[in-house]
């Protein structure tokens, strides 16, 4: 923690310049291209070695600057397409627009001048979350209901139940119908309410070495989804685990330009546990902030999709298995 402090006070004498200044910089670079229309900001960190520092700048550039119908889209673990919306930053790598050099409390001083300086540019106030608190009040009204208003699926493939999409006969139709939707400026949002870690409990082959365990591993895993519809289309696709990703790109799929949509994944809950002091139990509360969620998006007129997994370990084997086929 102390190096991180160091590294942190050794960058802000140079926050306070005119000139020479790297957060006006990078705040400029980003506030600007995004104004010409270069607003999907694609975070390249594969060569640096505080991997991993995107998903926090996700967090800060979606929220500062995603309201007001403006914004900036960050995307996390995504190849260049060379589209003219995108801007590539390369953290402590050439590969990209803009590269961003310093060590990880440099970085983080940075980003938040950064992310303020293009958030004013855009016209909006980087501390606001104007649309932050609805799904949470929406949350709030279903859990006070006798029974969670989930509705009947449109149509059942396996282990999957989809809520939505009601012209696709199949989950690969599904997956087709959600990548046509997508405007030639937009992007495509998969946000998951499941056990990020639940990959790791799955079967590997006896003797299997590291790469073997690895490939099982991301057959198990949702996020896999991402990379195989992002296969599938030129536009920026995104993923997030709910609920933290309400804390993170929320406020931009809300608030931001109307080009998203939105796939969300569910899934029942084998063993439910009570939540201390609460009429209601874990399960019944993350289904609770799905549906907030998908409510928030639906009453702005945002195309979205629920994907409910009926056996969670079969359901995102089948939904990778239908995201090939597309």
């Amino acid at each position: 923690m102390s190096r991180l402090l160091d590294d942190a006070a050794k960058v802000l004498p140079l926050l306070s310049r005119d000139d020479g200044n790297p957060g006006l910089a990078l705040g400029a670079a980003l506030g600007g291209a995004a104004l010409a229309g270069r607003d999907k900001l694609l975070l390249e960190d594969r060569l640096s070695p505080i991997a991993g520092l995107p998903d926090w700048i996700e967090a800060l550039v979606a929220a500062s600057t995603g309201k007001q119908g403006r914004g900036i889209l960050p995307v996390v673990g995504a190849d260049p397409q060379g589209a003219a919306d995108e801007l590539v930053v390369g953290i402590d790598s050439d590969d990209g627009d803009v590269r961003v050099d310093g060590r990880l409390g440099a970085q983080f001083m940075i980003w938040e001048y950064a992310a303020a300086v293009a958030a004013l540019l855009l016209g909006v106030d980087p501390d606001d979350r104007p649309d932050a608190a609805e799904p949470e009040r929406a949350t709030a009204a279903l859990l006070a209901l006798p029974d969670l208003p989930a509705g009947a699926p449109t149509l059942v493939d396996g282990p999957v139940e989809v809520y939505g999409a009601a012209g696709a006969k199949d989950l690969p139709g599904v997956f087709t119908e959600l990548l046509r939707a997508v405007p030639a400026d937009g992007y495509l949002a998969v946000t998951a309410y499941l056990d990020r870690l639940a990959a790791f409990d799955a079967p590997v082959p006896e003797g299997a070495d590291f790469e073997q365990m690895t490939d099982a591993w991301m057959m198990a895993d949702p996020a896999t989804l991402r990379a195989l519809l992002a296969l599938r289309t030129d536009r920026p696709v995104t993923f997030g685990w709910g609920p933290r990703f309400r804390h993170a790109t929320g406020q931009y799929h809300q608030g931001g330009p109307q080009n998203g949509v939105f796939l969300q994944i569910t899934g029942a809950v084998a063993e439910d546990v009570a939540v201390p002091g609460r009429p209601y139990t874990l399960g019944r509360l993350q289904l609770a902030q799905a549906l907030g969620d998908l409510e928030a998006l639906e009453a702005r007129g945002r195309p979205a999709v629920r994907l409910h997994l009926t056996d969670r370990a079969a359901g995102v084997a089948h939904l990778l298995a239908a995201a090939q086929e597309v």
